[in-house]
């Protein structure tokens, strides 16, 4: 199976990832994870940063000659902002008498419990790993990983369904041209009126200095019948995607195919019936969103995200001061008013990186040439069932 360890802080010289379990001789693209990367800044209601910040990847171990070696991968991704940056986040040296610290916890992030659980007095401590910035190095890796599951037609992408009290309601039924659509929105949402909608939300919440959420939507196609387990609970896709999911910044809730839905359902109007059509076993319906039993089915795997608003008010809600214990507002830290359609890059990532962890699982294999022979004789079986 595949793994990564991040590292790095929002505003210190960047932010790292080393990738341990990719096969040998995959072709990588730099230019495909430099588009990840890019497509994770995009979206209406982002701060200033964005404009600061043109991120791409530097790789400095496990690809020779644009293929993968088999050995760990290393990439880099640069804050340059941190040359505004460099008296108060330092990484050696005392630090300066002049430098402001935080110490008013912004309710809705990790402030506060993050300063108690690590004895820190500065809560920017905790800020700097905390924040959604290292979410840069989990697209690095999911783009890594998109560009495996397209040597297998495996394809995964992303679209905001609600923002706020605005939910989509007409979507293409074509997959291409939901994407396109969604690529062609500010809010990455193919429905063109709530687009339009969410645009006025997160105008509205930049005014009252407040900040906005919402859901998005991941498909992933051509997964085929068997990635994941039902033997244990550490194995079900299911239960490894919502877990990767959640450890997203921001994020509060996932639900698989119909989900949260499913339970104010009869189970006739839940369950998808089976067909077989002659070449392999059909679905005239997707509720299950494409995993039964923590096991993928066949079907389009089918996942929606809750993401809060941002928990940076520039209207800041009552906290406490950590020093003085008195009553104040909570600090302000330069931030987004609605990253929603950037979450769902983010997310889209690491649901890639998710489906090719169980991918090798499946396969097995050191190069990507076993992977691909035991691909065709596993679906060779598949196909005889």
């Amino acid at each position: 199976m595949i793994r990564y360890l991040s590292a790095g802080e929002s505003h210190g010289p960047g932010l790292s990832i080393i990738i341990d379990g990719f096969p040998s001789n995959l072709p990588v693209s730099k230019e495909k994870i430099d588009e990840q990367l890019r497509r994770r800044q995009m979206g209406y209601g982002r701060g200033f940063r964005q404009k600061i910040e043109t991120d791409t990847v530097e790789v400095t171990s496990g690809i020779r000659f644009g293929k993968t070696l088999g050995t760990p991968i290393t990439m880099n991704v640069a804050n340059r902002d941190f040359k505004n940056w460099t008296d108060r986040m330092a990484v050696f040296g005392e630090k300066p008498e002049d430098v402001k610290e935080i110490y008013r916890p912004r309710p809705g992030h990790a402030d506060l419990a993050g300063a108690i659980k690590y004895d820190h007095e500065d809560i920017r401590n905790v800020l700097e790993r905390a924040s959604a910035r290292n979410t840069a190095t989990i697209v690095a890796a999911g783009a890594l990983a998109k560009q495996l599951l397209e040597q297998f037609d495996i394809t995964v992408t992303a679209h905001v369904v609600e923002l706020c009290d605005v939910k989509a309601t007409e979507f293409p039924e074509d997959l291409a041209a939901l994407v396109a659509a969604a690529d062609e929105s500010e809010v990455r949402c193919a429905d063109g009126a709530a687009s339009a909608e969410m645009i006025k939300r997160i105008d509205q919440a930049k005014e009252n200095g407040d900040t906005v959420g919402g859901i998005f939507e991941v498909i992933v196609r051509g997964c085929p019948i068997g990635l994941g387990s039902y033997a244990m609970p550490d194995r079900k896709l299911d239960g490894r995607l919502a877990g990767a999911l959640m450890s997203i910044q921001a994020i509060k809730g996932v639900e698989i195919g119909l989900g949260f839905e499913a339970a104010r359902r009869f189970g006739s109007q839940v369950h998808d019936p089976i067909g077989y059509n002659g070449q392999g076993y059909v679905r005239s319906s997707n509720g299950a969103g494409g995993l039964e039993g923590g096991v993928t089915n066949g079907e389009d795997v089918v996942v929606r995200v809750a993401m809060k608003p941002i928990s940076t008010l520039y209207k800041p809600l009552p906290s406490v001061n950590m020093r003085t214990k008195e009553t104040e507002l909570a600090a302000i830290e330069r931030s987004d008013y609605c990253a929603l359609p950037a979450a769902s890059v983010v997310g889209e990532n690491v649901v890639a990186w998710v489906i090719a962890d169980a991918l090798i699982e499946k396969l097995g294999g050191d190069s990507l040439e076993q992977m691909k022979d035991n691909w065709s004789q596993y679906m060779a079986r598949v196909a005889k069932r």
